[in-house]
């Protein structure tokens, strides 16, 4: 059992909560979040104290806690990233909170992950640090997914697929097999990808999807 310092106050947070009391060995001692964003008086979240982040060094040194960060897609899941790397650069070793009811086939499955229920991964799947897995997707055998990529639900990526750092997947999307997308790949809701490669920072919507004249850089996701 680890003792989590979890980063933010905001719905997945809150999910984070439950999912961890409810569903792993872990003990949540503090939330966190930098000093500027702490209103006046705010002094816990979900029944546990809140810390300024720029405090936890001191009072939660990572000799002896844990991080974990779930936050949102932000930003093409930039902010995520940006605030892993953070902890990360203070020595704090993240976990990762995979469901018990997700049938998971892999052990290649890195940190600050956040997998929730139904998911189904096959058998050979590398899946790198700080992803999320929303409830009920299809993780094709022999696929890689890298860093900060972000599922919502009932996606289908098909076999033998590299997903590049910081896609996006709306819900329902369908993936054929052997693509590769590049990084920061935004795959629409409902989109239905039949080609094999897309290019950096590329969105791609519709049935069968063709590729929108602005990047995923330039939207407010």
């Amino acid at each position: 059992m680890a003792k989590v310092v979890v980063f933010g106050t905001e719905l997945v947070a809150e999910l984070a909560h439950y999912y961890l009391t409810n569903d792993s060995e872990h003990e949540i001692v503090a939330f966190t979040k930098n000093r500027a964003y702490i209103k006046e008086g705010e002094t816990s979240f979900c029944g546990i104290q809140l810390v300024a982040f720029e405090d936890v060094p001191e009072l939660f040194p990572p000799s002896e806690y844990k991080f974990f960060a779930p936050l949102s897609e932000r930003k093409m899941n930039q902010i995520r990233a940006k605030v892993y790397g953070e902890i990360k650069k203070l020595g704090y070793e993240c976990i990762s909170y995979i469901s018990s009811k997700a049938t998971v086939l892999t052990d290649q499955i890195g940190e600050n992950c956040f997998i929730l229920e139904d998911n189904t991964i096959q058998p050979f799947v590398k899946i790198g640090n700080n992803v999320v897995l929303w409830s009920g997707n299809h993780i094709g055998h022999h696929g890689e997914i890298k860093d900060h990529v972000y599922f919502t639900s009932h996606v289908v990526l098909s076999g033998r697929c590299v997903v590049g750092e910081y896609s996006f997947f709306g819900v329902n999307a369908t993936i054929r097999d052997g693509c590769t997308l590049g990084e920061g790949t935004l795959i629409a809701m409902g989109a239905n990808l039949t080609k094999t490669k897309t290019e950096p920072w590329s969105i791609w919507k519709g049935n069968p999807a063709v590729k929108a004249e602005v990047s995923s850089k330039d939207i407010n996701l």
